[in-house]
């Protein structure tokens, strides 16, 4: 596929990625009019490819027709040095983090303009959760999210502080100045907090991860309230952060 180029100039891999693309958090079923429509591709040659994309099992087509993403591509992804390399390192550090707090353990890299979750441990307190492992949600209304916004470089903190802040909750952060000195906040302190920002009934604090001088992911955990045990917390994610950064920097 990799090769053949259509008139127009783009390549037939580049829209066999176009229809992998078409999948979200939101959109993790979709009809063949749908892949082709979000795609944008014309329906016989989404049909085409599809049907291509689900005999090397990058898809998988369901009873009722629809299509979702195939266990090949979770495979691959697996291996990705994201995947492999952090996950492992911060594995028993996160269910340290897990077994001192019983909360909800997020741990979380930039991807662009948006989180990416790579591992979550659920928590036992009734705390509404929308993240889970591999969804992308903003980096303004996250606590990982912020941490990760506070260290990136200043041309990716310009791009969305110049961009339009989308508002989840009524406690969402879209005002730009406030979320600017925020962010400095973090800079300053090194964790970041939210309240009721992506979802009603739940708060966070997070910590960075560093590699090399670098902020390379983040460590957070979700709770209801931060009003008495935000110090504890912290204290609890900035020694998991230590582990993992340790664990990180040793030889294979």
């Amino acid at each position: 596929m990799a090769g053949n180029t259509s008139t127009s100039g783009v390549t037939v891999t580049s829209r066999a990625l176009s229809l992998l693309g078409a999948f979200d958090q939101r959109h993790r079923l979709l009809s063949l009019t749908e892949l082709a429509a979000r795609a944008d591709l014309p329906l016989p040659t989404a049909h085409r490819l599809v049907g291509e994309l689900v005999e090397w099992g990058a898809l998988v087509r369901l009873a009722d027709g629809r299509y979702a993403i195939g266990r090949r591509l979770w495979d691959l992804g697996l291996l990705a040095p994201v995947q492999t390399g952090l996950r492992q390192a911060a594995s028993p550090f996160l269910h340290d983090v897990y077994a001192a707090t019983l909360a909800t353990v997020h741990l979380a890299v930039r991807d662009r303009l948006q989180v990416l979750y790579v591992e979550r441990l659920s928590g036992r307190a009734s705390v509404p959760i929308v993240s889970t492992v591999g969804s992308r949600l903003p980096l303004h209304c996250t606590g990982v999210g912020k941490v990760l916004l506070a260290f990136a470089p200043e041309p990716v903190q310009r791009q969305v502080l110049q961009s339009r802040l989308g508002r989840v909750t009524r406690h969402t952060v879209t005002a730009p100045g406030l979320l600017a000195e925020q962010l400095r906040r973090v800079r300053a302190e090194g964790y970041a907090t939210t309240v009721e920002e992506m979802s009603l009934g739940a708060c966070s604090v997070a910590v960075p991860i560093r590699q090399g001088g670098e902020v390379v992911a983040s460590v957070g955990i979700v709770v209801p309230s931060l009003r008495r045990d935000r110090p504890r917390l912290v204290s609890a994610l900035q020694v998991a952060a230590s582990g993992i950064e340790r664990s990180m920097g040793r030889p294979v």
